[in-house]
């Protein structure tokens, strides 16, 4: 039932191809001959995906690896909020928030896209995939005369190409009836994987190493890089911070629900639905609720207590952290450190 449901709607996303993440993939070369293939097997792969996983399955093992650390950067990026970007399970990864066309839902969305761009072009580049190598991308125009253009860059283009063809096929492959609620829903997800994609390829940049007689640096070999992870999750929460609503037109198309603000780039997120506010658990919109958080009691922000908890105060207790301390190198090589017991109070939303 919840393969049938995946498959017949982009609103109920409850198997996804995130659950990758969830799951070990065997890497191609442990796959026994005249076993079951490997894409029938894994969980949350639309037909188009499972397709696409027929044709590239040694790319399966860096799509799970691209979507655990977007739900690593997503947890990192909201740890302070009052959806921190929790996995529930296996199969939906998220949960039944999903279903709501949201800001939370649109940076989700983002960061997974990016983050299979970012695994598939490191592949490349280390020579982990027989269908691409290192990047191909043209020298700068910028790049001094006398600095060598070659090394083996990250291969960015062919990142975008594969993760654009893979993430996007679950929504392509469905065709809703013009100005619904679920072709809205499905030009969201496209809009915001698109935006998530371009935010990896937009960091990407320039890297040089030195050659040269006692590092004189008389040449530099330079090559396409990908930015750090955490750059691409710092720019994709600027951009939710920035999500624009949107509404379906009757001509099929999104756009805006307040015309004063000017109309979205490919580079930035969208959403139709307003977000639940997260502060109790609802089994219908999939909110766990800030029952239980930490929180901090002197700050002002969305981590402080009176937002945190929503008004419904919190609990103190003391709790006791041991961290290492008073290090000290010794000679040769090696540092040694005590350890120093200290109690700390700590709050919990009521």
């Amino acid at each position: 039932a919840a393969l049938l449901c995946s498959c017949t709607s982009p609103v109920a996303d409850a198997n996804s191809w995130w659950s990758l993440a969830m799951n070990p993939i065997q890497r191609p070369e442990m796959y026994i001959i005249g076993a079951q293939p490997v894409c029938s097997q894994l969980p949350g792969l639309s037909p188009g995906q499972r397709k696409l996983c027929q044709l590239y399955q040694e790319h399966m093992v860096f799509i799970g690896e691209g979507a655990r650390s977007a739900i690593k950067e997503c947890q990192y990026q909201f740890r302070q909020r009052r959806w921190n970007c929790s996995t529930v399970d296996n199969t939906s990864v998220f949960g039944r928030v999903m279903k709501i066309g949201s800001r939370e839902t649109a940076f989700t969305y983002a960061v997974s896209a990016a983050g299979v761009v970012n695994a598939i072009s490191r592949a490349c580049r280390e020579g982990e995939l027989s269908s691409c190598g290192c990047s191909r991308t043209a020298r700068p125009k910028d790049l001094p005369r006398d600095w060598l253009w070659g090394g083996c860059g990250d291969n960015v283009e062919y990142g975008y190409r594969f993760a654009k063809e893979f993430v996007d096929a679950k929504e392509r492959e469905k065709n809703y009836v013009r100005g619904s609620e679920e072709q809205a829903r499905m030009l969201m997800n496209l809009q915001n994987n698109e935006a998530g994609r371009r935010a990896v390829y937009k960091l990407a940049d320039v890297a040089c190493k030195c050659h040269g007689v006692s590092g004189s640096c008389s040449l530099k070999t330079c090559w396409l890089q990908l930015a750090d992870f955490r750059k691409v999750g710092d720019l994709l929460k600027e951009k939710y911070d920035s999500a624009a609503a949107m509404r379906i037109s009757r001509k099929g198309k999104l756009e805006l629900v307040n015309n004063r603000f000017n109309m979205p780039t490919q580079e930035d997120l969208v959403y139709v639905d307003p977000s639940p506010d997260y502060c109790l658990r609802n089994e219908t919109t999939g909110s766990l609720g800030t029952q239980g958080r930490l929180c901090n009691k002197t700050s002002e922000g969305m981590d402080g207590c009176e937002l945190m908890c929503c008004g419904r105060g919190y609990d103190q207790f003391k709790s006791v952290q041991v961290e290492r301390c008073h290090c000290k190198f010794h000679w040769c090589c090696y540092v040694k450190c005590k350890k120093c017991t200290e109690i700390v109070d700590q709050y919990v939303c009521k």
